[in-house]
C-alpha cells in the first residue's frame, strides 16, 4: 500500500467513525437525560402528592430521574401552559387534572391553551374522591347542619379553593347553587396553601381532593362532612357520600394523569405509558396511593383522551348553567 493509499484509508476510517458515532447518538434510546414533570399547583396538595409518589416509580422504570417542578397559579393554568409550550421531545411531561383540562377551559375565555389540541394524553394515573371539610371551630357536625348554618348566615362563611376556575371553585359554586346558600370564595395558588389556612381557621371550609386532606381529617384538624365517591370509603366509614347526604350532583371524582406537549413522538408516549403502567402495578405504589384515598387507574392514551373530552363537556355544561366565569 502506498503512503497516499494509507492516508486515504485512515481518512476513510475517521469519517466512518464520525458517522458511526453520530448514528449511535441519534439512535440513543429515550430517555438519556432527566425528565421534568410539571405539577401545575403548589407543593402539598393532592396533585403534588400523587406526582411525587408516581415520579419515583417512573424514574426507576425509565432509568432516569423524573424531577417534579411545581408551577402554581391561575388555577393550574400557568403550569399547564408551560407543558403545552414545552419542546415536544419527551423531556417535559405534565400532571393533568380536572382543573387544568376541564374547569379552567370551561370557565375562563382567556385560558391560554386548548386542552384537546395542545397535549398528548398518556394515561390517567388515579381517580380521587373529593371531600368537603370544615375547620372544627365551625358549629356543624354534618352536612345538613352546615347547610342550615349557611342559610342562617348568608355571606358570613368562606370556602378556600386551589384557584379561580379550579375544580374546588367550580364544586363550591355548584354546592352553593344546589343548596341555595352563600359563601365567600377565597382562591389560592394550590390546594396546599388553601388547606393550611382552613386548618388554621383563617377560612372555614374547603372542597378538596381527599389525599391532601386525609391526614388532617384523621388528626382531627379538619372535619369531613361528605365525600364525592361511588360509595363510602373504608378509610372514612362514618362520612357519607354526597349522594347519601342528598346531593348526588356533587358525587364527581377528581383524576390526575400524565400528558405531554402536542407533537411528542408516539414512540416516546408509548415508552412513558409502559413505564407508568408498570409503576401503577407496584404494590408499594398502590398502597401509598390508596392510603391517601387515590384509586389507581392506568387507562390507555386513547381512553384517557376520551375521559378528558367527557370531563370538559361536563364542566362546560355546568359553567354555562351556573353562569360561572373566571379570569384567573
Amino acid at each position: 500500500m502506498t503512503v497516499l493509499s494509507h492516508a486515504k484509508a485512515i481518512l476513510a476510517a475517521a469519517i466512518a467513525g464520525v458517522c458511526f458515532s453520530s448514528a449511535a447518538q441519534a439512535a440513543d434510546p429515550y430517555p438519556n437525560k432527566p425528565i421534568r414533570l410539571i405539577v401545575p399547583f403548589a407543593a402539598g396538595g393532592t396533585t403534588d402528592i400523587v406526582a411525587r409518589i408516581v415520579s419515583e416509580g417512573l424514574g426507576r422504570e425509565l432509568g432516569q430521574a423524573v424531577v417534579v417542578e411545581n408551577r402554581g397559579g391561575g388555577g393550574g393554568s400557568i403550569g399547564a401552559d408551560a407543558v403545552a409550550r414545552a419542546t415536544p421531545d419527551g423531556y417535559t411531561l405534565g400532571v393533568a387534572t380536572v382543573s387544568t383540562m376541564a374547569t379552567n377551559p370551561a370557565t375562563n375565555p382567556k385560558n391560554p391553551y386548548d386542552s384537546l389540541k395542545d397535549f398528548v394524553p398518556i394515561t390517567n394515573l388515579v381517580n380521587v374522591p373529593n371531600v368537603l371539610t370544615v375547620n372544627p371551630s365551625v358549629p356543624a357536625k354534618n352536612l345538613a347542619e352546615f347547610i342550615a348554618l349557611l342559610k342562617a348566615n348568608p355571606g358570613k362563611y368562606a370556602y378556600a379553593s386551589s384557584g379561580a376556575g379550579g375544580i374546588g371553585h367550580l364544586d363550591g359554586e355548584l354546592f352553593k347553587s344546589l343548596t341555595k346558600t352563600d359563601m365567600v370564595h377565597v382562591p389560592y395558588r394550590g390546594s396546599g396553601p388553601a388547606l393550611n389556612d382552613v386548618i388554621a381557621g383563617q377560612v372555614n371550609a374547603q372542597f378538596d381532593n381527599l389525599p391532601s386532606s386525609m391526614p388532617h381529617i384523621q388528626a382531627g384538624k379538619l372535619r369531613a362532612l361528605a365525600v364525592a365517591a361511588p360509595k363510602r370509603l373504608p378509610t372514612l366509614p362514618d362520612v357519607p357520600t354526597f349522594k347519601e347526604a342528598g346531593l348526588p350532583e356533587m358525587d364527581n371524582m377528581a383524576w390526575y394523569g400524565l400528558v405531554a406537549p402536542a407533537g411528542t413522538p408516539k414512540a416516546v408516549i408509548d415508552r412513558v405509558y409502559e413505564a407508568a403502567v408498570k409503576t401503577l402495578k407496584d404494590p408499594k405504589v398502590v398502597q401509598r396511593l390508596a392510603d391517601g384515598g387515590s384509586l389507581v387507574d392506568g387507562n390507555t392514551p386513547a381512553q384517557y383522551a376520551e375521559q378528558i373530552k367527557r370531563e370538559l363537556e361536563l364542566r362546560q355544561r355546568i359553567a354555562k348553567e351556573r353562569n360561572i366565569v373566571s379570569t384567573n
